[in-house]
Parts: C-alpha cells; structure tokens; sequence
C-alpha cells in the first residue's frame, strides 16, 4: 500500500519546503485540491523540489476547463517532472459548477467520458503527429496546427484518475483510467459492496485486470500521542463527516450503514443553519465506523488490516503543515515501509 500526503497549499511559498519534507520523508506522493485556489501549479514546484514523489492532482474540477486546456496542463507538468504526474480529474456537484464556476450542469458521467477521450486523443496528437478528430455529443475538436502543439516527450502516458460516489463513475474508472480516488466519507462495507464491485464491472468492460487501476483514498484519521491534539481532531472529524452526511450526493454511505435518517435530519439541520449543532449526532459507533485512532506509529497497521484488498493508496485526510508533526509522520512513514 502506497502512502501519501494531502497538501492544502495557501501560499505558494511554503510548497518548496512541503516537498522536501515530503520526498526525504519517504512519502509515495502528494496530492493537491481545487478548494481555495488552483490545483496545478503547487505542484510545478512540488516537482521543482522533489526527486520522486507522484504528484497528482486530487482533485481538479473537469469541466471548468476544456479538454485541451487539461491536456496541455497535463503535458507540461509530466514532462517538467519526468513522468511523475496524475491527472486527477473530478466533476464537483451541480451547485459548484452553475453558481461558482458558471458552467452547464449536464450528464456528467457521459461528459466526463469525453473529457477523457478527449484529453487522450489530444495527448496522442502531438505525440504520435496525429490528425485531431474528436467528435463527442460536448466536445467537438479538429484544429490543431503545429504552431499549437508541443513537442512529444517519453512521459506522454500520464495517469487519469477520476474521483465519484455513485455507481456510473466507478464503472467509468474502471473502463478507462488508471486511477479511482474514492471519497473521504466511506467505511469499509461501502468500499467492499458498492465502489469495488462497480470498479470491477468497469474492468470487466474495458478488458483490465485489477492491478491495472490503484484505487485511492484521503482516510478519516486520529492520532492520540497528543491528548490534547487527539481530541481536536476528532472534533474536525465529526465535523467535516456531519457536513458530507448532509449534502444528497453522500446520503448512500449513510443508507447502507442503516443512518439514512440520521442523514435526513443532518439535511434539515444544515438547511436550517444550525450548523454548530451537526457534529453532535455523529455518535462514536459512526466515528469508529468512518475513522481510525491511534498512535502515529501504530495506525499504518490499522490503515492495512481495514483496507487491505480495498485501497491502493491512502493519505490521511489533514494535510501536512509546515512545522507540524513532523515526528509524528515520519513515524507514520517509517510504519508503512515496514
């Protein structure tokens, strides 16, 4: 099982160091997100300062860009790196996209199958001098001039990984890309009966084999070394699990976990702005079912024996803040080498 770290960069600044800490460390990869600013460009001096982390992107809103905008993004930064980039691509929900990003909702499953193609059929363009041709139902691409297109370089298979909840994306990864980051709110028995299956069905259809895909996944963790710093993270925890529980396209995993009601009046309370009130009906039978505790040193082996056979590659879902607990990872580190 492959370890990463999360990292939510607020100032590019700090990312020279973060990428040291990490590569020394003996992190697998890192990961970036679309939440308060871009996700790309941390990573160009993630690359800059780093020897062979993975660098991946977890996720990027899709259709915020066009297809040949993520292509050349993709290309630029797998060249830069030599070959250590992912695509992590995402579709966000409905609202984020008309309200926040101004773009039409429309069949994202279907539109995400092109966004793929797409970016793909651009890739083989300008490596192999291909004539561009993509005719979708979104997407209908033919210009492509030379004074357009980069150079070929020997990173242009660059890794896609899509990020989805429901059935038809997990089929989706399974069929056309290397990679599935699942979502943080999972347990085990959600992994085991609804986003493998699905993943599998998706290889089935495609032709792959289970070890053509890593399945990834930020993960619900506390530490306890730090009493103190134990219980602020099972606070953030109950937190961040009653606002996923809240929002519609999360309501599954509480379904299957026999909490649909719970989940309904999380709904309510959110719509009512009672907010601070949220945390309190996750109860710790929920806790222990979405989270993890113990010490830094001991939870790699709880991290294996839950998700063994389920997840490739994990990441504790707090990022890595300059400064801070650095102990504490290296031990998490040292623990998944072992």
């Amino acid at each position: 099982m492959k370890f990463d770290a999360s990292l939510l960069v607020h100032d590019l600044e700090q990312m020279p160091a973060l990428a040291h800490f990490a590569d020394d460390t003996g992190f697998d990869g890192i990961w970036t997100f679309e939440t308060a600013h871009e996700p790309f460009l941390p990573l160009v001096l993630a690359a800059e300062h780093s020897r062979r982390l993975n660098l991946g992107t977890s996720i990027a809103v899709a259709f915020a860009r066009s297809p040949a905008i993520l292509a050349y993004l993709a290309w630029d930064i797998a060249r830069f790196s030599k070959g250590r980039f992912i695509l992590g691509l995402g579709t966000q929900v409905k609202g984020h996209n008309e309200r926040r990003f101004g773009i039409k909702w429309e069949k994202p499953v279907d539109k995400m199958r092109e966004v793929i193609l797409a970016v793909r059929a651009i890739w083989d363009c300008w490596q192999n001098r291909t004539r561009l041709n993509f005719q979708g139902e979104f997407f209908k691409l033919n210009l492509m001039t030379p004074f357009f297109s980069p150079e070929p370089h020997e990173y242009h298979r660059i890794p896609i990984l899509v990020a989805g909840v429901n059935r038809r994306m997990c089929q989706l990864a399974g069929e056309l890309c290397e990679g599935f980051h699942a979502h943080p709110l999972h347990t085990a028995r959600y992994l085991r009966e609804r986003v493998i299956p699905n993943i599998e069905t998706g290889l089935l259809k495609g032709g792959w084999q289970r070890r053509s895909i890593e399945v990834s996944s930020s993960i619900f963790v506390i530490p306890t070394d730090d009493t103190q710093q134990a219980v602020k993270f099972e606070r953030e925890i109950r937190e961040q699990i009653a606002f996923y529980a809240s929002t519609p396209p999360y309501r599954p995993v509480f379904d299957l976990e026999g909490w649909g009601s719970v989940a309904d009046e999380l709904k309510a309370m959110a719509a009512g702005g009672r907010r601070n009130e949220m945390p309190s009906l996750i109860n710790d039978e929920m806790l222990d079912r979405f989270a993890l505790r113990g010490n830094w040193a001991d939870l790699p082996e709880k991290v294996l024996q839950k998700y063994d056979g389920l997840l490739d590659r994990v990441s504790y879902y707090f990022p890595i803040v300059p400064g801070q607990n650095e102990e504490g990872w290296r031990a998490t580190v040292k623990g998944f080498k072992r």
